[in-house]
C-alpha cells in the first residue's frame, strides 16, 4: 500500500462518527460492536429487525450502517436499504456496509441494485472490517459534493464537480467519469455523455459505459442499434441486469412485446427480489395473455413487495385482471378488497372500480360491468380532479365498452389536452376512438384538444414576450390547474416565474412555487434537458449565489411557444 494511502487511512478518525449496527442475532450485534469499538468507536447504536432500524435511520444521522441481509421477520436488509435510499435518510457521505452469510446469487445482486457501499461476507475479521471501512470512507468523501448536487437535482452542477474531482484524485478517475455521464443523462445531455462513455471505452471495455451509449441510441430512436449493444453486454455477462431491463424496454419501443416479457422472465430469474421488475413482467404478460406468467409475477411482487417502500397496488390490480380472465371473480373482488385496505387515497377506489368493471367484462358478466361504469360516471362527476393518463386511458377503455360515451370522450379530450404534443400517445388515443367507432369524430377531437392546449399555452408565452410578467405568472398558474400534467405549460410556467425573479428580484413563495413545478415535472418525465437547465438558472437566484459570473448567468433560457 502506497505511503500516502497508508497515511490517509491513519488520518481518519472514527472516534466521533455514529454508528448503527443491525442484526437479529444478538451475539453478532455485540462482536461487531467489540470490533468498532477497537477502532475508538463510540457512539454505537443497535437494531434487532427491519422495523426497529428505519425508526432510527428515521431520527438520528449515522456515518456508519452495518445491516445484515436477512433479519427474520419483516424488512430484510435490502429493504431497509431501498427504503433509506428513496427516503434520503443517509447523506450522501455517510457508509452503507451490507453484512451477510448470504452467497446466492439473487441474495447479492437483489443488495446491489440498491447501491451498498460494499457487501461483506461473514465471518468478518476486524482487519476486514476496518479495511472496507477505509477504503469506502476515502471514496465516499471524493463524491460527497457531487451526491449533495446530485440530491438537489442540480444534475448540471453535480457533473461539473466531476470534472474538478477528476484532476485531484485520477485514482477515481474512472468512477467519476461514470458518475458525469450518469448526470448528464440525466440532466437530458445525452450527446455529451455520449462523448464521455466514448473516453472511457477507448481506455477499456466497460459494460456500463456500453450500456450507457445504448441507452443513448433508445433515446434517440435507433432500438434496433440499441438492442443489438444491450445483447452484447449480456452476451459478456449474464448477470448485468441493467442490460435486461434496458433490452425489455428497447423491445417494448420496437413493438416487440413477447420478446420484451422473455427478457423480464430471464432478469426475474436471475434477480427475483425487485418489486417493479416483478410488476413490470406481470403487466407484460397480461398485455400477452400469458396469464400463467401475469399470476407468478404479480402473486411474487405481492409477496416481496410487503415489507418494501415499493410495494404497489398495481400488482394487486394486475392479480385481479388475470383472476378475472380467469373466470374466477370472486377472487379478483377478494384481491380488490384487499388493495383498499393495503392502499388508502381516492385514486385507489377510482381504480379498484375501473378494474372491478373490466373483470366483470372480461369475465362476461356485462349486466355488473355497467353498473361499475355507472358508478365509475357518479365518481367523475362528484370530484372534478381527473387521475394520471395511464388511469384515464383506462377508464375511458372500459366506460366504451359498457356502451357509455360522454364520459370517456371527456376523459380522452382531457389526456390530449395534457399531452398534445406526445404524437405516440395521440395514435394510441385514436385506436380507442377507432375501437368504439368514433374514427372521424375521434380524430376531429385530438385536432381541437391539441389546439386547445397549444392555445392555452402559447397565451402565456405572449403575456411574458410583451413584458407582462405579472400577468403571464398568473395565466401559467389558470394553465397549470386546467392541464396539470402538460410538459410544456409546467416548463414555460417553471421559466416564466424565473424570468419574473430575474428582473424584479427573489422572493421565497415565487422560488418555492417554480421549485414545486419543477418537482412535478420530475416525477412524471425524469430526465429532461430543460427541468436541468432550469433548476440550475433557481439555484443562480438563491441569495447566496447572487455571485454567478456573467457567463453562469448567460444559460436563461425562454418560454417556448407551440406551432400547433
Amino acid at each position: 500500500m502506497p505511503d500516502t494511502v497508508t497515511a490517509a487511512i491513519a488520518a481518519i478518525d472514527w472516534t466521533d462518527k455514529h454508528y448503527l449496527i443491525v442484526d437479529d442475532f444478538v451475539g453478532i450485534r455485540q462482536l461487531l460492536r467489540e470490533s468498532l469499538r477497537n477502532l475508538g468507536a463510540k457512539h454505537i447504536d443497535q437494531a434487532a429487525s427491519g422495523g426497529e432500524a428505519m425508526i432510527m435511520l428515521a431520527k438520528t444521522h449515522y456515518d456508519v450502517v452495518l445491516c445484515d441481509f436477512n433479519l427474520g421477520e419483516g424488512k430484510n436488509g435490502q429493504q431497509v436499504l431501498e427504503e433509506v435510499r428513496i427516503r434520503n435518510l443517509m447523506t450522501p457521505s455517510s457508509v452503507w456496509l451490507m453484512v451477510s452469510a448470504e452467497k446466492s446469487v439473487e441474495s447479492v445482486m437483489g443488495a446491489a441494485e440498491h447501491q451498498p457501499d460494499a457487501y461483506i461476507i461473514k465471518p468478518i475479521t476486524e482487519g476486514v472490517l476496518l479495511t472496507r471501512l477505509n477504503r469506502v470512507w476515502q471514496k465516499k468523501q471524493i463524491f460527497r459534493e457531487i451526491d449533495q448536487a446530485f440530491v438537489e437535482k442540480d444534475y448540471l452542477r453535480a457533473a461539473r464537480l466531476c470534472d474538478e474531482q477528476i484532476v485531484h484524485n485520477k485514482l477515481h478517475e474512472i468512477d467519476l467519469l461514470r458518475m458525469k455521464a450518469q448526470l448528464l443523462l440525466k440532466a437530458g445531455e445525452p450527446e455529451k455523455a455520449r462523448v464521455v462513455y466514448d473516453l472511457v471505452l477507448e481506455e477499456r471495455d466497460y459494460n456500463w459505459a456500453r450500456t450507457g451509449l445504448a441507452k443513448i441510441r433508445m433515446s434517440n430512436g435507433d432500438h434496433e442499434a440499441a438492442r443489438q449493444m444491450f445483447q452484447g453486454v449480456i452476451a459478456e455477462n449474464r448477470y448485468y441486469i441493467d442490460a435486461y431491463d434496458q433490452l425489455a424496454t428497447a423491445y417494448q419501443l420496437m413493438g416487440k412485446v413477447e420478446e420484451s416479457c422473455d427478457v423480464l422472465e430471464k432478469a426475474a430469474k436471475l434477480s427475483p427480489n425487485s418489486v417493479p421488475r416483478q410488476r413490470n413482467l406481470g403487466n407484460a404478460a397480461l398485455k400477452l395473455g400469458n396469464i400463467p406468467l401475469a399470476e407468478r409475477a404479480f402473486r411474487k411482487c405481492i409477496a416481496i413487495g410487503e415489507y418494501s417502500v415499493l410495494k404497489t397496488v398495481d400488482a394487486y390490480f394486475g392479480l385481479a385482471r388475470v383472476c378475472g380472465q380467469k373466470n374466477d371473480p370472486k377472487e379478483a373482488l377478494q384481491v380488490l378488497a384487499t388493495a383498499q385496505r393495503e392502499f388508502s387515497g381516492d385514486q385507489v377506489a377510482l381504480r379498484a372500480k375501473i378494474t372491478e368493471g373490466l373483470v366483470y367484462h372480461e369475465s362476461g358478466d356485462y349486466r355488473r360491468a355497467r353498473k361499475s361504469g355507472d358508478e365509475l360516471e357518479t365518481m367523475l362527476n362528484e370530484d372534478p380532479e381527473r387521475p394520471d393518463t395511464d388511469t384515464c386511458i383506462e377508464m375511458a377503455t372500459l366506460l366504451f365498452a359498457v356502451g357509455v360515451k360522454d364520459a370517456p370522450v371527456e376523459l380522452l379530450c382531457y389526456v390530449i389536452r395534457n399531452n398534445h404534443d406526445n404524437q405516440l400517445l395521440l395514435e394510441d388515443v385514436q385506436k380507442i376512438f377507432d375501437k368504439a367507432r368514433m374514427s372521424e369524430e375521434g380524430a376531429d377531437l385530438i385536432v381541437a384538444s391539441r389546439k386547445e392546449a397549444a392555445d392555452m399555452m402559447n397565451k402565456g408565452v405572449l403575456l411574458w414576450k410583451t413584458g407582462k410578467l405579472a400577468e403571464a405568472v398568473e395565466w401559467m398558474r389558470t394553465a397549470r390547474e386546467a392541464l396539470p400534467n402538460n410538459m410544456r405549460i409546467l416548463f414555460n410556467s417553471a421559466q416564466i416565474l424565473i424570468s419574473h425573479m430575474q428582473q424584479n428580484g427573489y422572493t421565497q413563495a415565487l422560488m418555492d412555487e417554480a421549485n414545486d413545478v419543477l418537482m412535478h415535472v420530475d416525477r412524471i418525465a425524469p430526465g429532461q434537458q430543460r427541468f436541468a437547465q432550469l433548476i440550475e438558472q433557481l439555484a443562480m437566484l438563491m441569495p447566496s449565489r447572487h455571485t454567478a459570473t456573467e457567463a453562469e448567468t448567460e444559460t436563461e433560457t425562454q418560454p417556448e411557444e407551440d406551432d400547433e
